[in-house]
């Protein structure tokens, strides 16, 4: 009985906090906010009479919402300015959607008055077709106009009001048509290459991987980078890649030997004092300790390494001026290490860790330009990051 009596309180607790709510975005103005409050809080057990605030509150905030909406349109066709289409356009979804939206809840009882409530329902069907096609016809003529100035900002904006326009009325006219032709048009086109301006021969397997962008994922919507020239399309922005500076290392063997010791238990002997005497517990026996070992191992490490370093520079220019906008300096290397070892003594003496070493052997050095090569990856990251973090449009 408690617990039927406790869930009975939380549940007219929850309505009182709703209606209340409700009726706080009636009074702000929400009427929207309100009516959905108010359909939510009837979507069950509609009839009932502790619903009927939510009743009334639905009641008026249609009335409400209804009033304001058709002034705003009374308005906007009176104003007659053609920028207001759109507008006016979903002014009369919103009506018709906000009808829908009640429509499943009717009837809907007043108990205290004896009536229904009254939600006068219209029929907007031509409203919402004429308001559409004189939409579709002024975003379709506009973005033509866009379209035909041959700047690319304005065909972006085209480009937006066309897919609205395709949503709103597929297949009008030749909208599929214009909306790739505004993508074509909206879009920057950027020529990537490399430059070498060092005495050294880049190899040209780098430079492949570096202007592969199909592996960089940077095309967006409205930037696509060509490593390749492509006929018929002129370009807007150009990124060079400027080899600077190619250093690299001797190759260098370092060889270093050191001892490891450490003590091993080799089984128990007798415990004795000082004096070289046996040494019992209190019961006379004789107390047994760990007989401790020392083990050495010496070990003879072998280092091989080569190191090579790659300066670059990023230019960007902008190829309708010819005027360089920004540079971005790079440098990226590359180690060569090999390390391996062997020993003398007992290998128990050694971390484990260590083992691996023994187990390797010397290795030919790159050549100089493999070292160039395998700077690759880290150059190909660090220009990915320039471009990403530099976009030609912000």
């Amino acid at each position: 009985m408690r617990k039927i009596t406790l869930l009975l309180s939380l549940f007219i607790l929850a309505t009182s906090c709703g209606v209340k709510q409700t009726q706080s975005l009636l009074t702000s103005g929400d009427y929207d906010g309100a009516i959905k409050n108010a359909v939510y809080g009837l979507h069950s057990n509609k009839d009932k009479k502790g619903k009927q605030d939510y009743v009334y509150l639905l009641e008026e905030a249609f009335a409400k919402a209804k009033d304001r909406d058709l002034r705003q349109i009374d308005l906007l066709v009176k104003d007659a300015n053609p920028s207001n289409l759109e507008k006016i356009f979903n002014l009369y979804q919103q009506l018709n959607n906000r009808q829908e939206q009640i429509r499943p809840l009717l009837p809907l009882k007043i108990l205290k008055e004896n009536r229904e409530a009254k939600f006068p329902f219209e029929d907007y069907s031509d409203q919402i077709v004429n308001s559409k096609n004189a939409l579709s016809k002024y975003l379709y003529t506009n973005t033509k106009g866009l379209l035909g100035t041959n700047n690319k900002m304005n065909a972006r904006r085209a480009y937006d009001d066309l897919i609205y326009l395709d949503q709103i009325n597929p297949d009008y006219k030749d909208v599929r048509k214009l909306i790739t032709d505004a993508q074509l048009k909206g879009t920057d086109y950027v020529t990537v290459s490399t430059k070498n301006e060092t005495k050294l021969i880049i190899p040209q397997s780098l430079q492949n991987d570096l202007l592969d962008f199909s592996t960089y994922g940077l095309n967006d919507k409205w930037t696509a980078y060509h490593s390749t020239k492509q006929k018929g399309i002129t370009y807007d922005y150009a990124i060079v890649l400027n080899f600077r500076q190619i250093n690299i290392s001797p190759e260098q063997i370092k060889e270093k030997e050191f001892t490891n010791e450490k003590q091993i238990k080799v089984g128990t002997k007798k415990l004795l004092d000082s004096r070289g005497r046996v040494v019992k517990d209190s019961l006379g026996n004789i107390i047994m300790v760990d007989n401790l070992k020392t083990i050495k191992a010496s070990i003879l490490e072998t280092r091989q390494s080569k190191s090579s370093q790659v300066t670059a520079k990023v230019d960007y220019t902008d190829l309708k001026t010819n005027q360089l906008i920004q540079s971005f300096p790079i440098t990226s290397e590359y180690i060569f290490e090999n390390i391996f070892a062997k020993y003398r003594g007992d290998k128990r003496a050694i971390d484990p860790n260590y083992y691996a070493y023994f187990d390797r052997k010397p290795i030919p050095f790159p050549s100089n330009e493999q070292m160039v090569y395998d700077t690759g990856e880290d150059l190909k990251a660090k220009l990915k990051g320039i471009i990403i973090n530099n976009k030609l449009r912000k």
